[in-house]
């Protein structure tokens, strides 16, 4: 279980599939994720209130969809001998050519994407750690 990092629509997603590797994921990684729980943008009252609510939700509970860990419970030993841990897993949810869903990141992201190639994700976050 993963939480959502972007505004994508998804709050909680499943990872099922790990892509191109047989272990654990780890920062940078590509999986494949279920949507598990949507959230909720802005007050339900009103006469174009939820209209405006599903246009803002891209991906919908029980969606498949593809994404990138940027962060990761489990300790990580970088190069210059510093080991990060972050509190929680999280992803970023992308489409199949690799462009982020949502437009707008809400937490840090792991330095690892850099050499990964994701710089996308790593101009749309607010801080890299």
């Amino acid at each position: 279980m993963l939480n959502c990092i972007d505004n994508s629509g998804a709050a909680i997603v499943e990872c099922v599939k790990v892509l191109k590797m047989e272990r654990h994921a780890k920062i940078g990684d590509r999986i494949i994720v279920v949507v598990q729980k949507q959230r909720s943008f802005g007050p339900e009252s009103g006469p174009g209130a939820s209209a405006q609510t599903s246009a803002a939700n891209k991906v919908r509970r029980g969606d498949m969809r593809h994404a990138v860990v940027v962060r990761t419970a489990k300790k990580l030993q970088r190069r210059d001998g510093s080991v990060v841990k972050f509190d929680d897993n999280a992803c970023v949810l992308i489409n199949k050519t690799g462009e982020p869903i949502g437009t707008r990141l809400n937490s840090v992201v792991g330095i690892e994407l850099r050499k990964q190639k994701w710089s996308k994700i790593l101009s749309l976050a607010p801080m890299h750690l």
